[in-house]
């Protein structure tokens, strides 16, 4: 079974757009290290994110010692990001990140890395995809101005899903 590892951004703009329930509802589990969720997500809505299903794992003392190897290599890469990219490299896991250089760095480290974009096109593809929801979701974080998704691949999907 394939799990979805996500880093802070990912959550945040599916909950920007009010896709978290969409997300969280087509039975792909997904996790978060025990680091990112109590850095970055349990003082902020971590409780929520768990309500619907979020689940936090511990790291291996080898999972660690690589995040810490990661973390030394690219110090502008966040200590939860690192942790998230350790947790990714488990068999069937898949890291969602919106981050440009943790992307850069998955596929520099082997490890299979999507984003928002490739998310919201397997809910689409999904029983749980919902165009309607998913056009409103999108066309509200096309406007947020934090929004730095790829305009043209934005305008396609709009394109698509519109109701």
């Amino acid at each position: 079974m394939i799990l979805l590892v996500s880093d802070t951004s990912v959550l945040i703009d599916l909950e920007r757009c009010g896709l978290l329930p969409l997300a969280f509802g087509t039975g792909v589990p997904m996790v978060v290290p025990d680091v990112l969720y109590g850095r970055e997500l349990a003082p902020y809505q971590g409780p929520h994110y768990r309500a619907l299903g979020l689940q936090v794992v511990a790291l291996t003392p080898d999972e660690v010692a690589f995040a810490q190897a990661v973390r030394n290599e690219h110090r502008k890469l966040s200590v939860p990001d690192c942790f998230a990219l350790a947790c990714a490299r488990r068999p069937d896991h898949i890291l969602l990140s919106g981050d440009g250089l943790l992307r850069t760095t998955a596929k520099d480290k082997g490890v299979t890395c999507y984003g928002l974009l490739w998310l919201l096109d397997a809910l689409d593809e999904s029983d749980a995809g919902n165009r309607a929801a998913l056009h409103t979701g999108l066309a509200v974080l096309a406007q947020d101005p934090r929004c730095r998704l790829p305009r043209a691949e934005v305008a396609r999907r709009l394109a698509l899903w519109q109701p």
